[in-house]
């Protein structure tokens, strides 16, 4: 293979890496258009839709829930609901005593603007736009509290107070029967994890039967957490054994209602960097459904199976809320693969490794911009000896150009025995001429993987490093870092041999414009990974280069 045959071959190589990230932006961050119809005023209240099937409760067993056992929705009154105000040291929080759900949540330890470090990110509100509440109600065989029902509490204020771990937040319900039912929201000390619990008292004769079903409802209008001109994926995700990772977005609950029966598993509405999510018990078996409402609202949800308590006893229904920073450590405490919603791409079991390395440097050093530099230098040293073999295969091309510009000379009009001479030059001389390209192409991978690592770990979310670099997520806002990257991508083009023709020579010299171009509005980390793994590669293929040829080159 000649060296004009090799060009593309690199050319194409680099070009991926730009297609790739451009299709996963095509296909997870573009931004959708919101939907117009029926949409009303930013800081409207919206309501509940009423077109929701609901059916008398499914028979007593250990079957799960029917898909027509999806919870009803009823209109909300036009009058403001009561809330319950909850705050702790992670939340601040409000709880609707109509339906008792989770309204409105501020996430304390998370701003919502580097310049805005008083101002918590809200993550839930129950107005557009960016409409996004966690709701959860019984569904009985006869009237039981869904999340339409009418609660009252003892107080309006709850806070956790300095030295507790735990709080509790009681809300009551009583139909006008037997049966008694109490919500008791737990909440813990530096967690965002929320045990939802209710209570039910059958004071009645017959045994009394119900599910519990725990709903994520949001809207489509705006999505959040976008870096410059990316925009990441919103939408919902269900787990299972057989996917423990599986989207159901926008749009597939526009076109049809989930309906699928599965054990344990959990669901969850994402988007960058957080999430509200429904964990159920991992050994039953619980119906997942969704429905697209009205006003650009969709609802992704899970049922869990029936529960029946006996005339005069008690007992107790519970699912798990998950409801803040997409932390995998703490995510996987709440539920196996739950984490997962730190979506990392197909390269996955590349980039959690890279991210588990990062994160360990970093807990060493203390800044994430010094742990991307010395992660670049861990992963430049493990493709140490592989650069170096394309380093010199490069060099030993270069030293061969003279010889090569000869036969393309003495043969300019054979080109198949110019091919031929240029193959029996190689053999002689011992040179792969593949050996500089492929090296190169193996580490694709690794760096498409650390730029999902970037892009996606909230622990990079605002993450200062040095001087005007104050947030690793964002883009350098003076363009300094991608113009520097861009300079060493022109450097390593000097070290380089030349291409002979001068088509490819005028392309390979302005793929570095174009990754400069491209890297402006990238996470300054991605960059300043690019910038130091260049700057490595520089000082490495300067000195084989040397070695080989020559000082005088």
């Amino acid at each position: 293979m000649s060296l004009e045959q090799i060009r593309p071959i690199l050319l194409i190589a680099l070009c991926f890496v730009l297609f790739l990230m451009w299709q996963a932006w095509q296909q997870d961050y573009s931004v959708k258009p919101a939907p117009v119809a029926d949409s009303p005023t930013a800081t409207e209240q919206v309501p509940a839709s009423p077109d929701v099937p609901d059916v008398p409760a499914a028979p007593q067993g250990t079957e799960a829930s029917t898909a027509t056992d999806v919870p009803k929705a009823e209109a909300i009154p036009e009058k403001a609901m009561a809330t319950v105000h909850v705050r702790t040291d992670v939340l601040d929080l409000e709880i609707g005593l109509t339906g008792g759900g989770l309204s409105r949540l501020n996430l304390l330890k998370y701003p919502v603007a580097i310049d805005k470090p008083d101002v918590p990110f809200e993550l839930l509100k129950d107005s557009l736009p960016n409409f996004f509440i966690l709701q959860s109600g019984l569904l009985g065989d006869v009237d039981a509290p869904n999340h339409h029902a009418q609660f009252t509490a003892e107080k309006d204020e709850f806070v956790l107070e300095e030295g507790e771990d735990t709080l509790e937040v009681t809300l009551h319900w009583a139909d006008e029967g037997d049966v008694r039912v109490t919500k008791v929201y737990t909440f813990h000390r530096n967690s965002y994890a929320i045990d939802v619990v209710y209570e039910i008292e059958n004071q009645g004769a017959e045994p009394w039967s119900a599910r519990m079903y725990g709903q994520v409802q949001r809207s489509e209008d705006e999505q959040q957490g976008g870096i410059g001109f990316i925009y990441t994926y919103t939408g919902g995700v269900i787990s299972s054994e057989e996917k423990p990772y599986q989207k159901i977005d926008f749009g597939d609950m526009a076109k049809e209602n989930l309906d699928e029966n599965i054990k344990g598993g959990w669901v969850a509405m994402i988007q960058h960097y957080f999430a509200g999510a429904w964990v159920p018990e991992q050994t039953a078996l619980n119906h997942y459904y969704s429905k697209a409402l009205q006003q650009g609202r969709y609802v992704l949800g899970l049922i869990t199976p029936p529960t029946s308590i006996a005339g005069g006893e008690s007992g107790t229904l519970k699912l798990v809320a998950y409801v803040g920073p997409k932390i995998q450590d703490r995510m996987e405490e709440v539920a196996p693969g739950l984490g997962r919603t730190v979506d990392y791409g197909w390269l996955f079991f590349i980039a959690q490794p890279l991210f588990w390395l990062l994160q360990f440097v970093h807990n060493l050093v203390g800044n994430w911009g010094w742990s991307i530099i010395i992660v670049t230098i861990i992963i430049k040293l493990a493709f140490f000896h592989l650069s170096a073999a394309s380093y010199k295969s490069m060099a030993r091309m270069r030293k061969l150009q003279p010889r090569m510009t000869a036969i393309r000379e003495r043969y300019a009009g054979d080109k198949q025995r110019m091919n031929q001479a240029m193959m029996e030059m190689y053999k002689k001389d011992k040179i792969n001429p593949l050996g500089g390209c492929l090296p190169i192409v193996v580490q694709i991978p690794v760096f498409i993987a650390l730029y999902w690592v970037l892009l996606e770990s909230v622990e990079l979310r605002q993450a200062p490093f040095v001087f005007w670099l104050t947030d690793l997520s964002a883009h350098d806002p003076f363009f300094v870092l991608p113009i520097l990257m861009g300079v060493t991508m022109l450097a390593q083009q000097k070290l380089n041999p030349a291409p002979p023709d001068p088509i490819q020579a005028k392309i390979m010299m302005a793929l570095p414009f174009v990754f400069t171009f491209f890297f402006l509005f990238f996470p300054s980390g991605l960059v300043l990974y690019w910038f130091v793994n260049n700057l490595l590669s520089i000082a490495q293929q300067w000195v084989i280069t040397r070695k080989i040829i020559g000082p005088q080159t």
